[in-house]
């Protein structure tokens, strides 16, 4: 490392446990990011301050108004953009000593590995169950340390998946949870809401998690799990063992990883066209229809409240349980970001299957932008 390499990080150079040769360590590692969302901005922000010689970014999504609040690498500039072409750009100018390579694409079960194998850890950033299990699996099967990041509305998890304890113990994210819950179980980001600080403060501790396994220094969240309660400021850590089913779960290998339907593992039944999503423009125009019946699937409480249009309110956990009977054979299903409608859609179906299901796409909140669009307009 050269003297303005030295100058730059002197200030954690000066730490006794830490010194020049943690500082080569970071030089010397790679590091992959999996999603430049709400946890990866931090956890790429902090990991290119810190000197990490090469940084990985896998994200196929673009900008979008509504993550500038906790994105923090993006601005309104940005919207419609790569959030991976962004942010390496950021990146570069904030360290033009480290490299930084795009991955612009959906993560899949046939590129993982190959991407995987370039890096020494991996960090997951992703906020969906699928992609959680393919990144486990893949980690498992390649042997790569794997730190683990999510939120639930007030609360973030992180762990250090794949890594041996003293005692040569590892454990990985399917021996916490074995069984993926339902899909609209568990909501994420986009359908729960999440105040900006939260991502912000669990991406800064995935990002000191992967500086202290790869320097060396401190003690690591191997084999434990921290939760943080954003509202009361609380953090526990839960122990974490092996669990029996895991390796009955696991792809046997990487040619049955490349096979595995992480979906269905899921519960998420692909859309057959049977649901068919519609557009804001085409709601407009029928929501007033009678030939047309309106759903709210979301639960109680959700904002924002949708209003402007008849409707009735079932939601998806109450039609889990039961399907009523639904008035008309044009129903048109919706939720905030158009995930839930569509479950629901399927739900319907078996029940009605000579009615016909629209799913309002994107949701309310789009629904809202838009009309907010044509009043600005």
């Amino acid at each position: 490392m050269n003297i303005k390499g030295e100058e730059r990080y002197q200030r954690q150079i000066l730490l006794r446990d830490f010194g020049l040769s943690g500082q080569q360590k970071l030089f010397n590692a790679k590091v992959l990011v999996i999603g430049a969302g709400g946890l990866g901005c931090p956890v790429l922000q902090y990991l290119a301050a810190a000197g990490i010689g090469t940084l990985g970014i896998v994200d196929n999504d673009v900008v979008e108004l509504s993550n500038l609040h906790r994105q923090i690498l993006y601005t309104v500039a940005d919207v419609g953009l790569s959030k991976a072409t962004c942010a390496a750009e950021r990146l570069r100018k904030f360290n033009p000593d480290i490299t930084v390579i795009t991955y612009p694409v959906q993560l899949t079960n046939q590129n993982a590995v190959s991407i995987l194998n370039e890096f020494d850890i991996i960090i997951d950033g992703s906020d969906n169950f699928p992609t959680r299990y393919m990144i486990n699996d893949a980690c498992v099967l390649l042997n790569k340390p794997l730190i683990y990041g999510a939120l639930s509305e007030s609360e973030g998890q992180v762990a250090v998946f794949n890594v041996a304890d003293p005692a040569g113990v590892k454990v990985n994210y399917r021996d916490i949870f074995p069984a993926a819950p339902k899909p609209g179980e568990v909501l994420n980001c986009s359908e729960a809401g999440v105040l900006g600080v939260l991502p912000g403060i669990i991406g800064t501790m995935q990002a000191n998690e992967a500086i202290k396994l790869i320097s060396g220094t401190g003690e690591t969240l191997i084999n434990q799990l921290m939760i943080y309660n954003l509202y009361t400021s609380q953090t526990y850590k839960v122990k974490l063992s092996p669990a029996g089913l895991t390796s009955a779960n696991l792809p046997a290998d990487l040619e049955a990883f490349e096979k595995m339907d992480y979906n269905w593992f899921c519960g998420i039944k692909q859309v057959t066209g049977e649901v068919k999503e519609m557009s804001p423009a085409e709601f407009g125009r029928v929501m007033h229809e009678e030939s047309f019946t309106i759903i709210d699937v979301r639960e109680p409480g959700e904002l924002p409240v949708a209003s402007g249009f008849d409707h009735i309110r079932l939601p998806l956990s109450e039609l889990r349980k039961e399907i009523p009977p639904v008035k008309g054979n044009k129903v048109i299903l919706f939720c905030h970001s158009g995930i839930r409608s569509i479950i629901a859609g399927e739900l319907f179906l078996e029940a009605y299957p000579d009615k016909e299901f629209y799913s309002l796409k994107g949701g309310v909140l789009r629904l809202n932008l838009q009309t907010n669009e044509r009043e600005e307009a």
